[in-house]
């Protein structure tokens, strides 16, 4: 029995600006940043990684099928970073400190050192281009993270140990800081 991959279902969507070939996708969103604002009733691409994460962390192989895909491989990899940062908060409070403290890293986009995913997506072809593409990284590293911590950790604060046992995989091989 072959297993499959969970893929984006963002395939088709109209009017998005687009860059370093990755789609800027709207989210559902209060913080500051280029992704068009989303619908909050509706799921948006974090809502999407967080709840894909468990099952595509186990591939090693990601047959992209749109340049959602490419997001979503992505954010899978965040996820996978920032449970590795949670790994040892004991709680939320620790927790909310660690992914304040990985919101503040640089971001690197294609083409600097430290991107994970070389030819992922393609280099900006000017600053202007790795500007946008950086603070829309930055803007849904953001937001995922706020919304990785309502999941790693329950409502009395303590940790998920059914989420940061995830934080032992290496999603891809790609090896996390």
């Amino acid at each position: 029995m072959m297993l499959q991959v969970y893929h984006s279902s963002f395939v088709e969507v109209e009017d998005i600006t687009k860059t370093c070939g990755c789609p800027l996708l709207p989210l559902k969103s209060h913080i500051k940043g280029p992704a068009p604002v989303s619908e909050q009733d509706s799921n948006d691409i974090v809502d999407e990684a967080i709840t894909f994460f468990r099952a595509n962390v186990f591939f090693r192989n990601f047959d992209i099928k749109s340049s959602a895909d490419k997001l979503l491989i992505y954010l899978t990899f965040y996820i996978n970073l920032a449970l590795k940062r949670l790994e040892g908060c004991r709680t939320l409070a620790e927790g909310t400190k660690a992914i304040i403290n990985l919101g503040l890293e640089k971001v690197p986009v294609p083409g600097e050192h430290g991107f994970p995913f070389p030819g992922l997506f393609s280099q900006p072809q000017s600053e202007e281009e790795a500007e946008l593409f950086r603070n829309y990284l930055k803007q849904i590293r953001e937001e995922t993270s706020g919304r990785l911590l309502s999941v790693a950790y329950r409502s009395n604060g303590t940790p998920n140990k059914w989420w940061l046992a995830f934080a032992k995989r290496k999603f891809m091989n790609v090896i996390t800081p």
